[in-house]
Formats: structure tokens, sequence, C-alpha cells
């Protein structure tokens, strides 16, 4: 048998013991259905092999070869991640398009006894799902901007309202960037199809009838794009903005990007390829404030003469709900701009 995909929510709960993606390696690390394992039919290297001898001699030979390959990673994984499921083991299988991988895998592991399904269309038909879901349809519910300048901690003021309960989504933290020119972070971004999964994945339990609080963003997070349908409801939202002097906000990104300033030749290049928007002679003095170490000064002009005027700049007519302040971003001053934004997000 083979399991329908019509929305997200048919993966996400599927209701099988283990969902196995037999896909090659490359495929599964680009993108996969979340809580997917990865048992492939055939490694990056034997499937180009295949691949290679159906175009260019026989695709017989080629279906040959490769039932022999898959019959030998299906007898390793039965040897090894597998050989303690007992019989009452439920597995669903995909491959890409739902065909001779998944099928030949779902086979042998229904031969041994126990009760394994497809995915019908495979991994195609979780990719449409999504690309329906935030391409195509409206996004559901309601959304909220969290908004300020450079530095007022949005970010972590998210997190500690997501630990009070407040429905948040954090697309920085998908994404693996803080959203600035010194945003990457130490692992790499996800693909474009990872990101969009993995929104998919993070607002599948939220309640619609809440409102939803989003950081405020531009288009683009590093190198991974908002999909249309969040973008829309993020581009109409109301906002609540937050707001703190230079000095505190200054203070508070020597603290964030503490990593980023101890990594000098990454901040030096960083910097760097600033120069087309400032100019040389300022990035040259930002260069020397780096190499002398103060962090604190750098971050303050990099706010006054390149973050803050391209941000008011960007920014156009926005609806603003309502606005919190605060002289500090200390952890006490957070959890109180925390509890004020809550409040706030109640009266909308």
């Amino acid at each position: 048998m083979s399991l329908p995909v019509r929305a997200p929510s048919d993966l996400l709960h599927h209701g099988f013991d283990t969902l196995i993606d037999v896909r090659s390696p490359s495929e599964f690390a680009e993108d996969r259905v979340p809580g997917a394992v990865n048992l492939p039919a055939l490694s990056d290297t034997e499937r180009a092999r295949v691949g290679t001898i159906y175009v260019q001699e026989d695709p017989f030979l080629a279906r040959k070869i490769g039932a022999a390959l898959v019959a030998r990673n299906a007898a390793a994984h039965l040897e090894g991640p597998l050989a303690d499921m007992g019989g009452g083991w439920r597995p669903l299988v995909y491959c890409w398009r739902g065909g001779q991988r998944s099928g030949s895998i779902a086979t042998i592991l229904s031969q041994v006894g126990w009760r394994a399904e497809t995915v019908e269309g495979g991994y195609q038909s979780w990719r449409r799902a999504v690309v329906e879901a935030l391409y195509r349809q409206a996004w559901p519910g309601r959304v909220v901007l969290l908004d300020g300048n450079t530095g007022t901690a949005k970010t972590d003021i998210l997190s500690r309202l997501a630990r009070r309960g407040v429905q948040v989504l954090d697309l920085e933290g998908l994404a693996a960037h803080r959203g600035s020119v010194f945003g990457a972070v130490s692992r790499p971004q996800p693909s474009q199809k990872a990101f969009e999964t993995a929104i998919v994945e993070a607002t599948d339990a939220l309640d619609p009838a809440r409102p939803l609080l989003v950081e405020a963003e531009s288009s683009k997070i590093g190198e991974r794009l908002i999909p249309p349908a969040l973008w829309k409801a993020m581009r109409g939202a109301p906002r609540i903005v937050v707001e703190a002097p230079v000095e505190a906000r200054s203070a508070y990104l020597v603290r964030a990007y503490a990593d980023v300033a101890s990594d000098q030749d990454t901040l030096l290049t960083t910097i760097g390829n600033l120069r087309r928007l400032c100019g040389a002679e300022v990035v040259v003095r930002w260069e020397g404030l780096a190499q002398e170490g103060q962090h604190g000064t750098l971050a303050r002009e990099l706010m006054e003469r390149h973050y803050d005027p391209r941000y008011a700049k960007s920014r156009g007519e926005i609806d603003v709900a309502a606005t919190v302040w605060s002289d500090s971003l200390d952890d006490a001053s957070l959890d109180r701009l925390a509890g004020e934004v809550e409040r706030a997000l109640q009266q909308l």
C-alpha cells in the first residue's frame, strides 16, 4: 500500500514507527521529510553509475546492476540499523518519486514480516505539498511583527516570549543566519528547500486563531528567501517596535556578536565588503577599530552610519501597533520587554 500526501500534515503525522528515506545521502542532505532516517538504496556513487549505464549503454543492464546494489545495501541495513527491530515494527518508506528504490526496499522489508508501506509519489509529493502551502495558499492565521533597529535584541526577546507560551516563528534560527552582513553563524545555512520544510514543520502545531509573532526581516535571510505566502503576510502585518538608546544597543551587540569579534580575519573581511556602500575612508576607520579591539565603538558607528539609515529607508510606511522602550538591554530588561511585548500582543 501507498500513503497519499495531500498536505504536509499527512507526513508530519504519518502514524508509522519509522519514516525511512532511501534516497542517496546527497539527496537526503538537501532536504527530507522531518523525522526521516536515511537508509540509502543506492549511494551517490552507485546512483550515478546506474544512471550513466541507463542513458549511455542499456536500460536493462542498468536495472540488473541496480537491483544487485539495492539488494546488497538492503542486506547491510538489515544486519545493521534494523537488526534489533521487532516483528511489530511498521516502517514507511519513500524515495524520490515513489518508484523502484522505495518499492524494492519496502518489498524486502515486507518479506521479512514487517508491515512496510511506501509514500505515494515519494519525496516529490512532500515537496509539492510544501510548495502548495508556502507559495500558493494564503498564510493561515494572523502575523504580527517584532520590529526595531539593529541591536534591540529582537531575536533574544522572541526566544523569551516562546518560553512564555507565545506563538513565535524564529526565521533566523531556521535559516541559520542572524539576518545582517555579520549574521553568518558557525553552521552552514540549510538549502532553500530545507528552510521551507523547517517553516512548515515549525508552524504545523500552531493555532491559527492566535497571533504569530515573527521578527521583522527583509525578504532574504542570508541566502534564503522567505517564501511568498509568509512574506505577503509579513508585509501587511502590524508591528510591535522595540526601542533602546544606541549605547545600550552597541553594548548588546558586543555581547551577541562576540563570536564574530573573536575571529578578526572574518570580521575584517566582512567590514571590507561594506566599502562599496559606505566608502573607503569610513571602512578603513572601521577596520582600525576592529584591529584595536574597540568593538563597542565599531558597533555604534556601524549602526549610526550604516544600519539605522538603511533600515529607516527600507521601512517605508508601516503599521506600528505598539512601541516598547528600555534604557538597558541586560537580562532583566529583556525579561521586562518580553512581558510588555506579550501584553501589547494580547491587545491586538
